[in-house]
């Protein structure tokens, strides 16, 4: 009887050690892969964040683009108008000039002037200047604005 309880305690003790390695692999790699769901977790709330942050800013600079377009569109619109304007005689360009009559030099009186005009390309050019000169503001309004939006937040 005693070989017999031997082996049954031999056999249980195999058995217990057996199972008390299962339980520690299993335990080691529950411990594993918690660690690599809490990282998968924080690296998901992370990337979402950062989604969100994106699309804010694409947002709001889809806004500002929104306004800066606009605005653009409207002072174009202007020039344009004022230059249509200008061409049907409705509106006129006033300037400070002094004419010779006729196009010739000379000493003239009141009687030999005539209206001081700017030529046909003087004109078309003035139009131009005034227009990139509202483009170049309204770009730099519109990036002075993108700067501070979304760059220095």
């Amino acid at each position: 009887m005693s070989r017999l309880t031997a082996t049954v305690f031999a056999v249980t003790i195999c058995l217990l050690a057996t199972m008390a390695w299962a339980i520690n692999h299993y335990r080691y790699n529950a411990i594993t892969y918690k660690g690599q769901r809490d990282k998968a977790t924080e690296q998901l709330t992370l990337a979402n964040a950062t989604i969100k942050d994106m699309q804010t800013r694409q947002r709001n600079v889809a806004e500002l683009d929104a306004k800066y377009t606009g605005e653009l569109a409207d002072a174009k619109a202007t020039i344009d108008q004022l230059e249509r304007d200008v061409a049907s005689g409705k509106r006129r360009l006033q300037l400070n000039a002094k004419c010779p009559a006729n196009g010739t030099a000379g000493t003239g009186g009141m009687g030999d002037a005539s209206s001081p005009r700017l030529t046909d390309s003087a004109q078309r050019d003035y139009f131009t200047l005034r227009e990139r000169i509202v483009t170049v503001t309204k770009q730099i309004g519109y990036l002075h604005d993108y700067i501070n939006e979304q760059c220095l937040d």
